[in-house]
């Protein structure tokens, strides 16, 4: 199944449920973010349908979205607020390399780990 989605330019996986075959996306390059491993089979007749906005995790997903994942998680958003949503992610990184600067430096005032 693995191999048919990269054949048909799938670009990974997010499965709401459990996969088997950890080791062939291991040692590949397709990524796929699933919450369990099972030894058993997939469903392959069923049921499922293409293009259609899908619940995972309680999020709809629609057709057009972006998903974008890691071993901490995953998140998605409709590709209309891609540009503004980058424009916040640079600057909280902005922010955080000023912080961690300032920790390195010994001058960080905030109030990490005070009651």
């Amino acid at each position: 199944m693995k191999n048919i989605a990269q054949w048909r330019k799938v670009e990974g996986y997010v499965i709401d449920g459990a996969i088997r075959d950890v080791a062939a996306f291991a040692t590949s390059d397709f990524p796929c973010l699933a919450r369990a491993v099972i030894h058993r089979g997939p469903y392959k007749n069923g049921p499922g349908e293409i293009n259609v906005p899908v619940s995972v995790g309680g999020c709809v997903i629609s057709p057009g979205d972006f998903v974008v994942g890691d071993g901490d998680g995953v998140v998605s958003f409709p590709a209309a607020t891609a540009t503004s949503l980058l424009e916040a992610v640079q600057s909280k990184i902005v922010c955080e390399d000023e912080t961690l600067k300032a920790i390195r430096e010994g001058r960080y005032q905030g109030s990490y780990g005070k009651s």
